[in-house]
């Protein structure tokens, strides 16, 4: 293996010119690391390369666990298409290592015109013929909404922009139409993907979350992360300050020096122009989940960057509950109807699957079935067409060995009327029941995980449950591998060099029915040891993650360290003149000091929380 020879195996060539892979001219993506990994094993096709000899080679003098390099092994495999049961590529030696078993064939040096010469039309799948809708269980009933988003997308990618709210109740299928469309957007060229989160335990107190949280995942993508970060150095400086993992502390001291107040209209034209000018370059989308959650200040950039209207190629999706929104009368209403009578977003609502989609999903589940027709029409009655409902009884179904296979055909083991009877009420009870047929460590790591929030840390995880990290690695990436509860793992580097697996939540009611699952007491000392444990790893740089912070030491009922973190998230909201985030957070603060014991430092601080408060009213006002 040389520098001046390609490799080539199956249908792929690795072009190590430019440090990345292909298949039939298309690049697939690939982290550095997994890329790395990938080297490693081709140097020696064959041969058994333990995992010492991995983790050695790829991180050198670094301590990094297991966990990480099974992580870098489940990627390629997901590049490959491979199956770690049945492998074409990668073969797991149980225990010791990996090797690399398919035929290598050594190709001179490709110029790149290969990649560039990437077609615009859909990339055949694995066997060679095109990706259908029909042939993914996951958009049954959703074909005409996939295709709407399809159809925005050519207009984007003819050097336009949008904006689309995908709307619906919780398990209707939001994130997955998404998840598809955004599989579809990687048919179609180089695409650049940013996705962020709203969270329901900061709500409006976090300003920008879920933008924040696109462009810091972004930011690590192999293959847009660098121009990302280029263009936020020259061209945002005061969304530098809101990503402090980009600079080094110095670095980032003194730009706040620099910036100690931006304006609003400054935050927002920074990164609109930002946006564009990366949409120029690339096609972008940015998706944002859960924005019935969101706060004030994201929903100010979507509302200009619809109003805008840039000549580039930019899509903003965002998912949202409307009862959410109506309940709790969130702003993002007001904004949508504007934007809607406007003409400067769409909306495509979801509804609930109608029989047929579930006899659709039964048959592509099960290809070979006997099930009576009335099967499909129970579920459908009991599930009223909700598709998490939907799949989560199913899967309940098959635990129980209710539908089993047997002689290669899937079939129904009773009565249907004893369906009937043990079909849990709602969906909650049947994530329930899914829970109670985990083993107790998985319920505990993954009562913990719930604790930590949507996105968990191994580490987080460990320090709240005061175990040990590799078996709560272990434990998750077990269930992720499984698809229980949670996704696989991508890597993180934490400020004092920690290096962790994070998991995400597949869905955010798993979450919620686990968290829900944990005695108060219980829970308020996992808050508290996991908040402790942040306060560790960040140090003197812990006011980056005060709203995080503050909200374990409050659950933790550590009242003092949580006004404190609160008074620094508040300020931090302010100094980018996120002014609603601010109130929110002060109020909070001066709320808790309310119900802490008469002392002359409690004073100083409610005068301080008061002050900040009627001064952030002038200014909301006026």
């Amino acid at each position: 293996m040389t520098d001046q020879c390609n490799i080539s195996f199956g249908p792929f060539w690795l072009d190590k010119a430019n440090e990345c892979l292909h298949r039939d001219g298309v690049t697939i993506a690939l982290r550095p690391k997994a890329y790395a990994v990938l080297c490693f094993l081709l140097a020696t096709p064959g041969n058994l390369v333990t995992k010492q000899q991995l983790l050695d080679g790829v991180w050198p003098e670094t301590f990094v666990s297991d966990a990480v390099l099974k992580d870098c092994i489940r990627q390629l495999r997901e590049a490959l298409g491979d199956e770690a049961k049945n492998p074409s590529f990668i073969e797991t030696a149980h225990r010791r290592g990996y090797r690399f078993i398919a035929p290598l064939t050594k190709t001179p040096s490709r110029e790149s015109e290969a990649v560039n010469s990437q077609g615009k039309g859909e990339a055949p799948s694995h066997d060679g013929s095109a990706p259908t809708l029909s042939s993914n269980t996951s958009v049954l009933g959703r074909e005409a909404n996939l295709a709407q988003l399809r159809s925005i997308f050519d207009k984007v990618l003819a050097g336009g922009s949008d904006t689309v709210f995908v709307t619906g109740e919780a398990g209707i299928g939001k994130t997955t139409l998404v998840e598809a469309f955004l599989s579809y957007t990687n048919t179609r060229g180089s695409v650049l993907i940013a996705r962020g989160q709203s969270l329901e335990q900061y709500g409006a107190g976090e300003a920008y979350l879920p933008i924040l949280d696109a462009f810091s995942k972004l930011t690590r993508d192999p293959v847009g992360g660098e121009i990302v970060t280029d263009h936020l150095k020259r061209l945002a400086p005061s969304w530098l300050v809101q990503l402090p993992r980009l600079l080094s502390y110095e670095e980032l001291q003194t730009l706040r020096e620099q910036t100690p107040h931006v304006t609003r209209e400054r935050m927002l034209r920074e990164l609109a122009e930002t946006i564009e000018i990366i949409a120029t370059q690339i096609p972008f989308v940015l998706f944002l989940e859960d924005l019935h959650w969101s706060d004030y200040s994201t929903l100010d950039l979507i509302s200009y960057m619809a109003r805008r209207r840039p000549a580039c190629s930019f899509m903003l999706i965002g998912t949202y509950r409307p009862v959410d929104v109506i309940l709790n009368e969130h702003p993002l209403k007001g904004i949508k109807q504007e934007l809607q009578l406007h003409r400067l977003c769409h909306e495509l609502p979801l509804e609930y699957l109608t029989e047929e989609s579930v006899v659709e999903f039964l048959n592509a589940r099960f290809k070979s079935n006997s099930f009576p027709s009335r099967l499909a029409q129970l579920i459908h009655r009991q599930t009223e067409g909700n598709p998490l409902f939907m799949v989560n009884v199913i899967d309940y179904l098959v635990d129980l060995n209710q539908i089993a296979e047997v002689e290669g055909c899937w079939t129904l083991t009773v009565l249907l009327t004893e369906v009937e009877l043990r079909v849990p009420e709602n969906i909650r009870h049947v994530i329930e029941k899914h829970i109670e047929r985990l083993t107790e460590t998985e319920q505990v790591v993954l009562e913990g995980a719930s604790v930590v929030g949507m996105d968990c840390s191994a580490v987080a995880i460990a320090a709240g449950l005061d175990i040990d990290v590799m078996e709560v690695e272990e434990i998750c990436e077990s269930l992720a591998r499984r698809q229980h509860f949670l996704s696989p793992a991508y890597i993180a580097e934490l400020p004092d060099g920690t290096i962790t697996p994070r998991y995400r939540f597949i869905h955010a009611l798993y979450l919620d029915v686990l968290y829900k699952r944990v005695a108060l007491t219980k829970r308020s000392q996992i808050h508290g040891r996991i908040g402790e444990r942040g306060e560790s790893i960040y140090g003197a740089r812990a006011g980056e993650i005060a709203a995080e912070l503050a909200v374990h030491f409050e659950q933790a009922r550590d009242l003092n360290r949580a006004v404190k973190y609160l008074q620094i998230a508040s300020e931090n909201a302010q100094r980018c003149s996120a002014n609603y985030e601010s109130l929110e957070l002060a109020e909070r603060g001066l709320q808790l000091l309310s119900i802490m014991p008469e002392r002359s430092e409690r004073t100083l601080q409610e005068e301080a929380f008061s002050h900040r408060i009627a001064t952030l009213k002038d200014t909301i006002n006026n």
